[in-house]
């Protein structure tokens, strides 16, 4: 079966479907990845095909736009924000996921943005579309609606309603892309409710463990929490030298990473790094990432990329900007965090963490000072009940198989 996997945003959106992507391929499946040209090398460097995406996150994300995102002070402002820019770019989006669906394709896998877009093409294609999502964005009652975490819960009702109400937002957001797309295609223009609204999967695969979040008691039966898709290294990679003999050098170190945030400028961020594991008396190394942080000392080594999978078990822990993958790696690794969110649902993975006792606190990137680091971390580190509870976590997540629910699914769908 052709599969075509469609997703949309930074490294951390993709590099779950590749993961999913390599499972799939092995069981027979011919399997292509759409998404930005920027990741196309890590794509086919794996075995997997690749269909390229209008859009560079990395320039989106560094933009004046992107650093005022990043900015914004509470949970509304940010989702507003969010979505003007998201819809500047959505028709080039539009475009570029029809071009990809028209090479050929058995079955669609939407990731959250994308599938809006995917199911018109699905449509007149008459190919079947399953969302495959790495956030629980279902409306529930059981926690608040992602686009507001770090507000406080409003209790189950007011959950629901507020994500109903924030549904319905984001569908109009998309409205003029999809109502674009669907006349395109020559589809009639049925939206349900709304005039504008966007659609999306009745069927939702979620790319994480039930363990971390629990499937909602709401949900309809057709939505499905089946485990993590874990990313495959780096094909051919092998650890730097300077890595190997700063892990022997000393004591377990701290590793720092905000991924793809770039809220801060890096000169400041990277000073306020260097402060807080100073205070702390810890060695740490660095990740540069999006936010191109440059720190270095006798106790301090700064790296570019490197698995996470091969350098967080070596860690004493991780401080990180809480994003769903980072957050995942983290526990898989078993090793205390600090999570340091900035953005949306980030928020909400912090939350978990402190919740099942992986992290001592949540300290908001827009809050974030040298002292609240170095104090969070001697706690982290400190305290050993964080590294017992994040270990029993990493056990169980273990014995999951996120890749199984979907290759059912596939089975039942295809020849």
């Amino acid at each position: 079966m052709r599969v075509l996997i469609v997703t949309v945003g930074t490294w951390g959106d993709v590099a779950p479907y590749l993961g999913l992507g390599l499972r799939l391929q092995a069981a027979g499946h011919e399997v292509a990845l759409t998404t930005h040209l920027r990741f196309a090398e890590a794509v086919l460097t794996h075995g997997l095909h690749h269909h390229p995406l209008p859009a560079d996150p990395w320039h989106e994300i560094r933009s004046p736009h992107g650093r005022r995102l990043a900015r914004a002070a509470t949970a509304p402002v940010k989702l507003g924000r969010a979505l003007r820019h998201f819809q500047s770019f959505l028709p080039r989006l539009t475009d570029g996921v029809l071009e990809a669906v028209r090479q050929g394709a058995d079955v669609l896998l939407a990731s959250s943005l994308a599938d809006p877009l995917c199911r018109p093409v699905a449509e007149a294609l008459r190919v079947p579309c399953l969302g495959a999502y790495l956030q629980p964005t279902a409306p529930t009652g059981a926690f608040a609606p992602l686009a507001l975490s770090g507000c406080r819960s409003l209790g189950p009702r007011g959950n629901l309603l507020a994500a109903h109400a924030l549904r319905s937002l984001t569908s109009h957001a998309f409205a003029p892309a999809v109502t674009r797309l669907r006349r395109q295609l020559d589809l009639p223009l049925r939206h349900r409710g709304a005039t504008g609204r966007a659609p999306r999967s009745k069927v939702i695969y979620h790319g994480f463990s039930p363990v971390v979040v629990p499937r909602p008691r709401d949900w309809p039966a057709e939505l499905q929490v089946c485990g993590y898709w874990w990313p495959p290294r780096p094909t051919g990679w092998r650890p730097d030298s300077r890595i190997v003999d700063f892990l022997r050098a000393g004591p377990a170190p701290v590793f720092i990473s905000f991924g793809s945030f770039a809220g801060a400028e890096a000169t400041e961020l990277s000073a306020l790094v260097a402060e807080a594991l100073r205070t702390a008396g810890m060695r740490g190394i660095v990740q540069s990432g999006w936010s191109g942080l440059h720190v270095e000392g006798d106790d301090i080594l700064t790296v570019s990329e490197v698995p996470h999978d091969w350098i967080l078990p070596r860690t004493a822990a991780v401080v990180h900007h809480a994003g769903a993958g980072t957050t995942a790696a983290g526990l898989r690794a078993g090793v205390p965090a600090v999570p340091v969110p900035g953005q949306l649902d980030q928020y909400f993975w912090a939350d978990r963490l402190v919740a099942m006792g992986s992290a001592p606190t949540c300290v908001p990137h827009q809050r974030l000072t040298a002292p609240l680091l170095a104090d969070a971390l001697r706690r982290a580190v400190g305290d050993p009940s964080y590294r017992a509870r994040t270990g029993r976590i990493a056990d169980r997540l273990a014995t999951e198989d996120g890749a199984a629910p979907v290759l059912a699914a596939l089975t039942r769908l295809g020849p």
